[in-house]
């Protein structure tokens, strides 16, 4: 995105894998809730979230170990002008499907289209920036943008390309449990049963596994998911060693609950996985399409009266910082007190409108700790009050008499089972206090889908990961354009000029000095705005695992996540 790619033309694998990594073996993780689709591509449906990443390749690969850097995959060559307006790529002639078809340049053409109108709506925003595809070559197709954005040429780099003739007289938007896509991808579906398992197995004849950018990884011979109803039956299949490896988000469950005999014997192991990546977002997202959560003092009220300090220590025996803003533990991270320099000058064209703190700063209430929290909850009554919420008959109502009450809608896999319900129960204890009720609406993941798509909701639970190099997905995240198309990721409702300016420029911005303070501009609007109440940091990846899997010992820039474990691990007997 900035500045030149780290490995050189010939480079011979990415520099976090070991390139002669044996092959073989089987690995089995666990999902709560179940699939009823095999298309992750398309909306309709639920599908094992992890299936796009295994079988599925794009025109460009990304490098773990780079903030956005990209090296061709099924493409062999990319080229581009000065002002990134167009992109055109060259594919492999050794390019194949899992069938042995050759990828051609009709099914990247026809994959982009169908996924730009047909697809999941997180494809359709590149569709629209797309001014002409066209066919340059025999093996060569140009792409040409409508508008100035200089990170499109590598999100075009990164579209699933698919088969276009499976699709000639069949449903691509409603496929379901009929069909999966096929893709170019090292793994394939090999056989499953819709809410207990899918078994993923590596094409031996897979087309790419002398890639430098795919060498020493995907070394698994078998992939398993098997579902469960919850975390919590699932950790127990875990400890009876029904599954291959599990992640932890918690770090007082870490080290309370990782102490059956396997650990104790070394059958199993306990891996910490640091990273450079910003803090994202967790917590409690609020639903600003409905009242009274479009008043940002009622926000604030909400995000005073939840105690993070009590709930804390209760829930992780206080290891864990609380993340202080969306791109926290990065230099992307908003700057203490007043905006300066080009952040400022950015948000000054807005200022008139901008919430208390945008401009001279905005920090998270803290609390002494104590369950009570009397000093945050007196802040809270008087901004509720303000916005026009007073307590009568030891209810917080207003003016028409009306209680204020409210739900958190979530799903048992919310930060492990029963975590965040735990939470939101803590904090609705807190809001008695103040005459607000909040309950917990807890349904099943198909359900918890569906609400979050159609924004059926007064709040949510809520993770938006974050990268070194945020781009076009700031738009579905929080871009205007997103807050009422159902299925979108805007789970807030963000409808702010500001914040789609601040996107707008960083991804027009030809330095890197000038992304950086557009970035730290649009963490102050998010931050200010008040849009979340967050919980606690992830800064290291905590991955409990069988003694047989093993993982190289250079790690990455950005840690753990699905493009690191399972794909750079292998297995390998003592």
């Amino acid at each position: 995105m900035y500045g030149d790619p780290a490995l050189p033309p010939d480079f011979v694998s990415l520099p976090y894998v070991n390139p002669i990594a044996p092959k073989g073996g089987e690995v089995v993780f666990g999902n709560t809730g179940g699939f009823d689709t095999l298309n992750p591509f398309a909306q309709k449906g639920t599908p094992p979230w992890q299936m796009r990443f295994w079988g599925y390749e794009s025109l460009m690969g990304r490098s773990a170990d780079e903030p956005f850097t990209l090296y061709g995959l099924l493409a062999e060559s990319i080229e581009v002008p000065e002002d990134r307006s167009w992109v055109e790529f060259t594919l492999r002639p050794e390019a194949r499907f899992s069938d042995g078809s050759p990828v051609t340049v009709a099914d990247v053409i026809w994959s982009y289209k169908t996924l730009g109108t047909d697809g999941h709506v997180r494809y359709r925003r590149l569709w629209g920036q797309i001014a002409s595809i066209s066919q340059t070559g025999e093996r060569s197709l140009r792409i040409t943008f409508n508008e100035e954005n200089r990170e499109l040429a590598l999100i075009a780099g990164m579209r699933p390309i698919l088969k276009k003739d499976q699709w000639a007289s069949a449903d691509f938007a409603s496929s379901g449990l009929k069909q999966a896509p096929i893709g170019s991808g090292p793994y394939v579906v090999a056989e499953f049963e819709p809410g207990r398992f899918i078994q993923f197995a590596r094409n031996d004849a897979y087309w790419g596994k002398d890639l430098p950018l795919r060498r020493g990884t995907n070394n698994f011979d078998e992939i398993r998911l098997d579902f469960y109803g919850d975390q919590t039956v699932l950790l127990e299949a875990f400890k009876a060693g029904e599954i291959s490896a599990i992640r932890e988000f918690n770090a007082a469950k870490w080290d309370k609950a990782y102490d059956f005999p396997a650990i104790a014997s070394g059958a199993v192991r306990k891996t910490l996985i640091p990273n450079g990546k910003p803090s994202g977002m967790t917590g409690i997202a609020m639903n600003t399409r409905r009242a009274p959560m479009d008043d940002w003092r009622v926000r604030e009220a909400l995000i005073r009266a939840f105690n993070f300090e009590y709930i804390n220590e209760t829930m992780t025996g206080g290891t864990q910082p609380r993340i202080s803003s969306y791109f926290s533990n990065s230099y992307l991270a908003m700057q203490p007190g007043p905006a300066t320099g080009k952040t400022r000058v950015l948000l000054t064209p807005f200022e008139a409108d901008l919430l208390p703190g945008v401009m001279d700063g905005y920090d998270l209430p803290q609390s002494d700790g104590s369950e009570r929290n009397r000093r945050n909850l007196r802040a809270a009554t008087k901004l509720l009050a303000e916005a026009g919420w007073t307590v009568q008959d030891g209810l917080m109502r207003n003016a028409k008499g009306e209680p204020l009450e409210l739900q958190v809608l979530l799903t048992p896999g919310n930060l492990g089972e029963g975590e965040m319900r735990s939470v939101v129960e803590i904090y609705a204890r807190a809001l008695e206090r103040l005459g607000i009720s909040l309950s917990s609406d807890v349904v099943d993941s198909a359900q918890f889908v569906e609400r979050q798509q159609g924004f059926d909701y007064d709040m949510t639970f809520f993770r938006r990961a974050m990268s070194l190099s945020p781009g076009n997905e700031q738009y579905l995240y929080w871009g205007s354009a997103a807050a009422q198309q159902p299925g979108s990721r805007n789970l807030i409702g963000i409808e702010d000029p500001a914040v789609d300016a601040m996107i707008d420029t960083m991804l027009v911005s030809t330095s890197k000095a000038d992304f950086i303070a557009a970035a730290r501009a649009l963490d102050r609007l998010l931050t200010a705005g008040r849009y979340v109440i967050p919980v606690w940091q992830y800064a290291e990846g905590r991955i409990a695992h069988d003694k047989n899997l093993r993982f190289p010992g250079r790690l990455p820039i950005s840690g753990d996540g699905i493009n690191y474990m399972p794909e750079v691990w292998w297995y390998q007997a003592d």
